[in-house]
């Protein structure tokens, strides 16, 4: 009798493991999560896609994040700098990339939020073709000055640019960029008008703001902080909605008079439209963990940043908002692309 128990459990189990491996084949046809494939990603290096030159803000967060994200996955996590076209280029690139979670990028106010609002026809759908991870960092702009302008504070210098229209020019990375948008935004709520000179990203403006061939600029504290404690410039302000821990004696421009200002740059992660949930909710948990551990914060402060999580149903929704506050100041300054 035990030898005719024993078979009858085959004969039952048999069934049973033909239909499991029937569900296992409609599951991997379909392209239905399995457990097992959540589990094992990532099994190969991820590139992270900087569509900006190397050593810029965005590129320095994303280095630090890659290093962070290596650690946790046990796999190589390479950044991969694909600059152009004010970042179309590498944002592109991803958006054409297979949804499988080894292709992504670090998405950017300029790439993301300001393109949108200024260019009619990018190669890319910032909303359609990409599903977002989280957000990583952000990094405050800063206002400053040559050191010959007489300008001390934010009042100071809305005084003299309308004692002297357009007598005086900021400097910017180019029409359209972080740095051009945040000055047009504080010359719409300060009812001033300076004269823009747009360069080919920042590096290339710095050198005549610190010769003093333009008086002033709004761009990321990371590139001008080494000036400014060097006193070859002058800090005004803080463009971010709080002070920075870095410069606590630095007021913000909203607190100096400017109601309702703050431009501040952001930085986070986005990959394929159709990349898999689980993937995404495995990379925004280690993007999340990697930015909020005490090390990425202590690099993070030294360049004036702020470590920032969320959900990407919170970065979804924060990307459509901001595409609409800079449509707002594109079309009020009347920006027109190159």
């Amino acid at each position: 009798m035990p030898f005719v128990h024993n078979m009858n459990i085959v004969a039952l189990s048999r069934p049973l493991a033909c239909a499991i491996r029937q569900l296992l084949v409609v599951m991997l046809i379909f392209g239905l999560p399995l457990t097992t494939r959540a589990q094992s990603y990532p099994t190969k290096p991820v590139r992270l896609v900087v569509p900006f030159t190397p050593a810029g803000t965005t590129d320095l967060v994303a280095r630090l994040l890659a290093q962070k994200l290596s650690e946790a996955f046990g796999q190589q996590v390479v950044v991969e700098n694909r600059p152009g076209a004010g970042g179309a280029i590498g944002v592109e690139l991803v958006a054409r990339a297979a949804a499988d979670g080894y292709t992504l990028v670090m998405g950017h106010i300029g790439t993301f939020a300001i393109n949108p609002a200024l260019y009619p026809k990018l190669p890319y759908d910032p909303i359609k073709d990409f599903a977002p991870i989280g957000l990583a960092a952000t990094v405050p702009n800063m206002l400053v000055v040559h050191p010959s302008l007489p300008v001390k504070t934010v009042g100071d210098l809305v005084s003299l640019a309308r004692s002297k229209p357009r007598q005086l020019n900021y400097g910017s990375g180019g029409i359209g960029a972080a740095s051009h948008l945040a000055m047009e935004l504080f010359k719409l709520l300060t009812k001033t008008d300076m004269q823009h000179i747009p360069y080919k990203g920042a590096g290339p403006f710095l050198p005549d703001l610190i010769a003093g061939q333009i008086s002033l600029t709004i761009t990321g504290v990371p590139s001008l902080l080494p000036s400014v404690q060097a006193g070859r410039l002058r800090a005004v302000a803080v463009a971010s909605a709080k002070r920075l821990a870095l410069l606590p004696d630095l007021p913000t421009i909203a607190e100096a008079g400017v109601t309702g200002y703050e431009a501040t740059q952001w930085n986070g992660v986005l990959a394929p439209a159709a990349t898999r949930p689980e993937v995404r909710t495995r990379l925004q948990n280690a993007i999340a963990a990697a930015m909020q551990s005490e090390d990425s914060r202590a690099q993070l402060a030294k360049m004036g940043g702020v470590p920032m999580t969320s959900t990407p149903e919170e970065f979804s929704a924060f990307i459509k908002t901001e595409i609409g506050r800079w449509t707002k100041v594109v079309q009020a300054a009347h920006i027109k692309p190159e």
